[in-house]
């Protein structure tokens, strides 16, 4: 590994991680957890790391952190927007509310605004149907969400404003 990577502190939370569980391939999954939860997102370095360390193949390991949606790939924007698109969101407009935010930020779903700032995701179904539509904004849920509300909150969120639910 490199010698930039080998200085970093949080790689050697993840090496504790992978000793903790034995060097066992089984572990992968809580591996990539602690790997998520130390970087806040998985690149390809950390990928090819866990790979060596657990003598994986490199696709087996990116194999599992893309089939998770918890998994983030990139860097996220320092704020992040989480719609629900299961069934029951869906048919009840989160996919509008989604697409005016992609045109109004300039920012597409799995995305990150040029500047950092915003980061849009897709979930499946965050187990809140009876609020749908769902979209959570920097881990706050906002059930039975509008185009209205969520483009304001969103507004103020990117201002620097203190913003109420």
């Amino acid at each position: 590994m490199a010698t930039s990577t080998s200085l970093d502190k949080r790689l050697i939370l993840v090496d504790k991680a992978i000793a903790a569980h034995g060097n066992r391939k089984d572990a992968l999954l809580e591996i990539l957890h602690t790997a998520q939860n130390v970087y806040g997102f998985l690149d390809k370095r950390i990928l090819l790391h866990i790979s060596e360390k657990l003598k994986l193949p490199p696709s087996q390991v990116y194999g599992v952190a893309t089939f998770y949606n918890y998994f983030k790939l990139k860097k996220p924007g320092s704020h992040s927007i989480t719609f629900c698109l299961g069934t029951a969101c869906y048919v009840k407009g989160a996919e509008e509310i989604l697409s005016a935010l992609e045109k109004e930020f300039n920012v597409k779903r799995g995305g990150t605004s040029s500047d950092g700032k915003l980061s849009l995701f897709v979930t499946r179904c965050v187990g809140a149907c009876a609020m749908a539509p769902n979209v959570i904004v920097d881990d706050e849920m906002i059930g039975k969400a509008t185009k209205e509300v969520v483009l304001d909150k969103v507004r103020k969120l990117l201002e620097g404003e203190k913003v109420e639910a």
